[in-house]
C-alpha cells in the first residue's frame, strides 16, 4: 500500500466523526514528514479544530503512516 493510501485510510477513519459534527477533510499534499490537509464546513471554523487535529486526524495518520511526523491544516487560501 502506498504512503498517499494509507494516509487516505487514516483520514477515512476520522471522516465520519468530523461529518457528525457538519465538518470534513480533505487532503491537500504529502511531503513528508509532513502532511497537509484542509478542514472543511464547520471544522474549518470551530474553536477546538486544534484539538481535533492533534487527538484524531494526527494521531490516525501516524497509525497508518508512522514516517510522517505532524500534519498541518491549511486555510481556504493555500
Amino acid at each position: 500500500m502506498t504512503l498517499e493510501e494509507r494516509i487516505q485510510r487514516a483520514l477515512a477513519e476520522v471522516r465520519p466523526y468530523l461529518e457528525s459534527d457538519g465538518g470534513g477533510i480533505e487532503l491537500v499534499r504529502i511531503e513528508p514528514p509532513r502532511v497537509y490537509v484542509r478542514l472543511l464546513g464547520a471544522c474549518h471554523v470551530c474553536s477546538v479544530n486544534h484539538t481535533t487535529m492533534k487527538l484524531g486526524v494526527e494521531n490516525s495518520v501516524r497509525n497508518h503512516a508512522p514516517e510522517i511526523l505532524e500534519v498541518v491544516a491549511l486555510d481556504y487560501g493555500v
